[in-house]
Parts: structure tokens; sequence; C-alpha cells
């Protein structure tokens, strides 16, 4: 993963190798600016005096997470066509996971209480007309919060690295030819990307694995439920992914009769064929804000369409992740330096206004502390503990969780295995890094020729911590 440059200024410069920025800080020529993701500040550099190179940050927007990956814009002409191919060689790959379901579900328990505490509980007068309209383009507060944390990346992103263009995926899913593909007017999907659209749909719905015998990493083929020789239509809602050997197996039987010894996986089946479209409701609502949102940081943006994406990445033979997604939106012809390791930026929240605990009938049950801080550590800061004596003794890096007490919580991640360590003195920890609302981890995927050849990367990527060997 490269590492993000600032001049003595601040400016920034372009990213260098972690191998660069070693050396670079062993010989005090830099500072540590940031620890995740990494940056470095020059002590003897100004940014007019540095030349700079095409940096171009590319979106991938989802409903649950984000691609976000930086590349260095390539060209070279080949020499058997003439011709002027134009591609991406990749700096950074980053996963950003949104939390708009938990502030949805935030938002409707506490509507909930407050209805129970009104009209059940006490008197209140009705009121009527005092609630005011909402402005163009308003968006709920778990959408806007999906264009909120993009941009304020972008913005990051943009003061760590010269960006000078920005690639945006413009998914768009097509509810009611999805819900009835036998309406007219579908030509638009006809030619090189046809069913693309659809396909990636499906992939997400089913969770990219066989319907019937939980098959992963094979190649997956689109199955009626009901079949067509019985009367099944094309709609999405009986559409499903299956494996050769289950979609060959089936045949034209019905799903009742094909899973009538698997009476969990039928209901199962059912159930998600019948799941509401919400996952591209939410793309669909926030595709222009963000595109809206992007116009204003005054680069040149490029829009692209989902089927684009899939097709190069099929056609590249990249294997399917968010951040390798977003490598590939817009007009590639080809993709570098890919195989690297990805940092998941999850979204955690800033804590709550919200003071007091309530239980199932609104009630107050329990006050949390009047100050976030204790001994000047809060929730989400990144600390190093090293412990001296007792259960707990040695070294600990992560995530703390702050208690009156002063006796903390650190979550960490070692071997692949998020841990808890609980009991942690506050004279024992040391700060890294202050919360800024996000948790971090890398997954480290090291591909092979196969899933470089396309068959997908594997599954259960170790977290780990960025420069653990260095930090622990």
């Amino acid at each position: 993963m490269a590492v993000f440059v600032l001049d003595n200024q601040g400016k920034a410069l372009m990213p260098c190798t972690e191998k660069r920025a070693r050396l670079l800080l062993a010989r005090g020529r830099a500072r540590v600016h940031r620890l995740v993701p990494m940056v470095i500040r020059l002590v003897d550099r100004l940014a007019d005096s540095c030349e700079f190179q095409p940096v171009r940050l590319k979106l991938d927007p989802g409903s649950k997470g984000t691609g976000l990956t930086l590349v260095r814009d390539a060209e070279f002409n080949d020499c058997r066509t003439n011709e002027v191919q134009r591609g991406a060689v990749v700096l950074n790959l980053m996963e950003l996971m949104h939390r708009g379901r938990l502030i949805s579900e935030a938002l409707t328990a506490r509507r909930q209480m407050r209805q129970r505490r009104r009209g059940n509980l006490r008197y209140r007068a009705p009121r009527f007309l005092n609630r005011g309209t909402h402005q163009a383009g308003w968006l709920p507060p778990s959408l806007k919060h999906r264009v909120d944390t993009c941009m304020a990346w972008v913005r990051r992103i943009q003061s760590w690295a010269p960006v000078r263009a920005i690639s945006c995926e413009l998914m768009r899913f097509d509810m009611q030819a999805l819900q009835c593909p036998e309406i007219s007017g579908l030509e638009y999907q006809q030619g090189t990307l046809f069913g693309y659209e659809l396909r990636e749909y499906l992939l997400e719905k089913w969770g990219r694995q066989c319907a019937y015998c939980d098959a992963k990493d094979v190649r997956l083929q689109i199955e009626h439920i009901h079949p067509k020789a019985l009367g099944g239509s094309d709609r999405a809602s009986n559409l499903t992914l299956a494996c050769p050997r289950c979609n060959q197996k089936k045949g034209a039987r019905s799903v009742e009769e094909f899973l009538s010894k698997d009476k969990q996986r039928l209901a199962r089946v059912m159930v998600q064929a019948k799941k509401p479209l919400r996952d591209a409701a939410a793309v669909n609502a926030t595709r222009w804000a963000l595109t809206d949102a992007l116009a204003t940081t005054g680069l040149p943006v490029e829009l692209a369409s989902g089927g684009r994406t899939k097709f190069n990445r099929c056609t590249l033979s990249v294997p399917k992740s968010h951040a390798l997604d977003a490598a590939c939106v817009g007009q590639v012809d080809f993709v570098k330096s890919w195989s690297r390791p990805t940092l998941t930026i999850k979204a955690m929240g800033r804590g709550s206004y919200q003071r007091t605990r309530l239980n199932k009938f609104g009630f107050p049950r329990g006050y949390l502390m009047r100050s976030k801080r204790v001994h000047g550590f809060g929730t989400g800061d990144m600390v190093r503990a090293e412990v001296p004596t007792g259960v707990n003794a040695g070294v600990h890096t992560g995530r703390l969780a702050v208690r009156a007490s002063g006796s903390f919580n650190i979550q960490s991640y070692r071997n692949g295995i998020t841990g808890l360590t609980q009991g942690i003195s506050h004279k024992n920890c040391r700060i890294i890094q202050r919360s800024d609302g996000h948790g971090y981890f890398f997954n480290r995927a090291v591909y092979t020729r196969r899933e470089q050849a396309g068959f997908g990367a594997p599954d259960g990527l170790e977290p780990t911590l960025p420069f653990q060997s260095k930090i622990a």
C-alpha cells in the first residue's frame, strides 16, 4: 500500500512506497503525520520543487460499502494495433463500510419509544400541521450518511494526494425492469453489456453462492426458481444463482419438488426470493446526490455504468471486491499492481448525545457518563498499552473503549482473530491516533496465480494493523 506524503507546509505530494517511507523516517527526513492511513510529512521539501503524475480517485458506491481506489493514469501505444491503451496503476485500495442501517434502526427505536410515552402513558394535546416541509433534494439521515461519509473521505484523500480527476460508478437499478422484464423499452440493455446489471444484482442478493448447496468460488448460473417450462417468468424475484451441478440436477422441476427433503432450505430460498429491493433503492436514491457532491470539488468527474465496471473486471480477470471494482470504473484497458492490501474503513460513529439508557417501555434504566473522555482518553482512540505485570502482562495495540473507573478495554486483531482485552489501566496506555469516528484494519490478501487469472480472492482474509511489527 502506498504511503501518502506531504511537504513541510502540509501540501500533498506524490505517494511513495512503504520501503521508501521507512528510509525517510529512519534518516530523519520525514515525520509521521498520521498512522492509519499512513501519512508522512517531509521536513526538507516543498511542493513547488516536485513533479506530479496524473492521479485519479475512483469510487464504487454501494448500499453497505463504497470502494475507494487511488490510481495513477497510464497510457502506452500498442505496437500491434498502433492504438493508445489507457489504464490505471493502483496506488491504494480502500473499502468504506457505512452504518446507514444502524442509523435507521436507531431512529426507529427512538420513534417507537417516543410514541409509547406520548400515546399511552400521559395525555398530550393533539398537534397538527407542525411539521416543516422537506426541501428539494432532501434525503433521510441513513441515506445522507452515505453521501456525507464518501465526501468526507474524498476531501481527506484530496488533502493527502495530488488528485487531478475523479471517476464514479453511476449505478442504476431499473426497479420496474427488475420486477417485470416483459415491459417494453428494454432495448438499451442489448449489446456488449447486456445483462450485467441484472447479474450483479443477483450476485449481491444471493451472497455470491449457490442457493441450493452454498457452493462458493465456482461459476454460478442464473436459474429460475419456478421453471419457465411450468409457466415461470424472467422477473428478478423468480431468479436465483445455482452451480452447474445443482442447475442440471434441478432441471425443469419446481423448487418445492427439488427441495422436498430439505424444508429449511426451501423456506430460506422462498424468503430470500421475496426480499425487498431495499439496497437497490438506496443506491438509486443517492447516486445523483453523490454525483452533485463530487462536482463541488472542482475536479473533472467521469461517470460510468455498473455494467461497464463489471465488463472491465471480467475482461481484465480482476477478483471481485468493492475496492477492485472501483479500480475498474470508467474506460480502462488494463489495471496494474492491484494485488495489494485493502484498507477497510468502518464507520463507527462518534458516540451518542443520549446519556440515558432506556428499557423496552421507554423509561430510564441507567445513566451514562456526562463526559465522553476519561483521563484524556476516548472510545475509539487507537492506543498502545504496555502492561508490566498481571494477567494482561504484555503489549496490546488496538481500539479503546473507556470506562469511568479508568479500567479500559482494548479490541485488537492478532493472527486473524479479533481479541478483547479487559481491565487495562489508563496509566499503561499511550495514544497512537485519536478517534475520528472510524475503525481501521487491513485485508492482507496474497493472491496466487489462480486468483490473478480471475477465479476470485480467498475468503477469510486476515485483518491486521498496518506496521504491526513496528507498533507492537
